[in-house]
């Protein structure tokens, strides 16, 4: 989650429509994966271009076309023209700073989704991608910034034909593939989960200005976070009360359960947001007592060192006349009364439980 806002200055001027890709390449060159599949057979390559893309009409059974990279704008431009996508549908996709949401396009639904995902695992900084999905009758299209794994235990499912994905329709290839970038949520706040944790007892043992510092950025990340899980939930709840009939019913009892999911993704984003809100105040107030530790003991000592101050600046005045600067035992007497002094106020202030 390195920024906010990712610049959108490359499109002023441009008209609406205008194939603009925004955002970071992630990935070297755009790749194009199909998987077509039935009941009964399943056919999977990597086209190199976007016409082999699509099987003959007769094929029946669902086509799922997953593309990774969307810095080659001509060939995201080119599978939306063949897919029939609206061309600010096809900006939408190349734009990687969308909000979360839910377009519903009559032939096709059009879903923007933030997934989540650990670049580095030694670091738990979470990174975040785009991912845009277009459903329609019998076919839905992906569209990820970057080249991995994300949907490979779907693929796994389809392969292994035995899972319900293979009987159900485009809307529940869908699902799938939403319910998966939702549970990626959960991975990412159990680790966000385990940094609080640990950040709360580093403060309460020994706080550093380091400590503040991982407060802050721990603050700004959960920010972020709800920033993409709250209107996630709102584009789940209009695609399960979605009225569209490329979304069939038995879709809708699944839906909601990925609703639920999202309900209590926002639940412990707020918790977390909450604790880190009260760690800093615990912070801050632990930097308060500390400093009031340390000025309570100089009081103390400064308050020592009063009437000794007073018993040396006496009899360091020297004055011809001054009955003790005789008297052999004067010396070793004003160390004994200055000595007593301190003794008993370091008692008093102890007995006070001041020190």
């Amino acid at each position: 989650m390195r920024r906010m806002l990712k610049s959108r200055s490359v499109k002023g001027g441009l008209p609406p429509g205008a194939l603009v890709h925004v955002g970071e390449r992630k990935v070297d060159e755009t790749k194009i994966k199909l998987m077509a599949y039935d009941e009964t057979r399943i056919v999977e390559r990597e086209p190199g271009t976007v016409e082999e893309c699509f099987l003959p009409k007769d094929h029946g059974g669902v086509t799922w076309i997953n593309l990774d990279g969307l810095h080659d704008t001509e060939m995201v431009g080119r599978l939306g023209a063949r897919s029939g996508l609206h061309p600010l549908v096809v900006e939408d996709i190349l734009n990687t700073d969308q909000r979360p949401k839910l377009d519903d396009h009559g032939e096709y639904i059009f879903v923007v989704l933030k997934s989540l995902y650990h670049a580095d695992e030694d670091s738990g900084e979470p990174e975040i991608e785009q991912i845009s999905l277009v459903i329609g009758p019998d076919y839905v299209l992906s569209f990820q910034e970057r080249e991995g794994d994300e949907f490979e235990p779907i693929r796994d499912r389809i392969r292994g034909n035995v899972s319900r994905v293979r009987k159900g329709g485009a809307d529940y290839l869908a699902y799938a593939l939403i319910d998966l970038v939702v549970d990626q949520y959960f991975v990412v706040l159990e680790r966000l989960g385990d940094r609080i944790e640990a950040l709360e007892e580093e403060l309460v043992a020994a706080p550093t200005t380091q400590t503040l510092h991982d407060l802050h950025h721990l603050k700004r990340e959960m920010a972020f976070l709800r920033k993409s899980v709250w209107p996630l939930r709102e584009a789940i709840s209009k695609l399960e009360r979605s009225e569209s009939p490329l979304i069939h019913e038995a879709t809708g009892v699944y839906l909601r359960d990925v609703y639920d999911h999202t309900i209590q993704i926002i639940d412990a984003v707020e918790t977390f947001r909450d604790m880190l809100s009260g760690m800093l105040d615990i912070y801050l107030s632990s930097v308060s007592n500390r400093m009031n530790e340390v000025m309570k003991l100089l009081t103390i000592i400064a308050t020592v060192f009063i009437p000794l101050t007073f018993v040396a600046g006496l009899y360091g005045m020297n004055f011809k006349y001054m009955p003790e600067l005789q008297w052999p035992w004067g010396y070793p007497m004003a160390w004994a009364i200055m000595i007593a002094i301190a003794l008993l106020m370091v008692a008093y202030f102890r007995r006070k439980k001041w020190l």
